[in-house]
């Protein structure tokens, strides 16, 4: 199977099939911007524990993705994300996606990495796995995704090709500073958050 592979509005069976047999999914999302509810979702990205990468072009206006919904809701299958409470929110609000279960490797580096106040992707792939990332397509246009460049495409691929390793290594930590439970109730805790921020309630906990 090629180990990157990009479709049109949703996964296809195949993949589909595939993908519900890994233990693990690694997830991104691109989208036009930072703001919720005004920039839209471009792209989805997923890979599994063996690398296998693929990148969803969501068209403008798509609601919808029904093979990547199954995935995404599959409580078999945890997903990991790098700032779960964007990506979470961003599936949520366009396709109506429920994610779960999570696991979010910024909280869980916030968590053990209290040595550091470095948790961008970058850093923390370098730190764990010795691979410095290029950043340089960040700031790009997704909404044009059907002439994406190669560097673009190397960039989407980047952000989830390293978050199951990502995932491992955090675990280890966590488990070895008695914080392991502490951090699944954090991620039990995303769905709710992303539902207040959907909502527009973002300081609700403060005084």
């Amino acid at each position: 199977m090629n180990k990157l592979q990009i479709f049109d509005t949703d996964l296809d069976q195949e993949l589909l099939d595939y993908y519900l047999n890994s233990k693990s999914i690694a997830v991104d999302t691109e989208t036009m911007g930072l703001v919720l509810g005004r920039d839209r979702l471009c792209l989805i990205q997923l890979c599994d524990q063996a690398g296998q990468v693929s990148v969803i072009r969501i068209l403008q206006g798509q609601t919808s993705a029904p093979r990547l919904k199954l995935l995404m809701e599959d409580a078999r299958i945890v997903k990991i994300f790098h700032f779960a409470r964007f990506d979470v929110a961003q599936l949520q609000l366009h396709l109506g996606i429920s994610t779960k279960p999570i696991f979010c490797t910024k909280i869980a580096s916030k968590l053990v990495r209290t040595y550091t106040n470095s948790h961008g992707l970058k850093t923390l792939v370098q730190e764990l796995t010795g691979v410095e990332l290029d950043k340089s397509s960040q700031s790009s246009d997704w909404g044009n995704a059907v002439n994406l460049s190669a560097e673009q495409l190397s960039y989407a691929a980047n952000d989830v090709r390293y978050l199951n390793t990502l995932r491992e290594k955090l675990t280890v930590m966590l488990e070895r500073e008695g914080l392991d439970k502490l951090a699944d109730s954090c991620f039990d805790c995303l769905p709710t958050i992303v539902q207040l921020d959907i909502l527009r309630y973002p300081f609700i906990f403060e005084h």
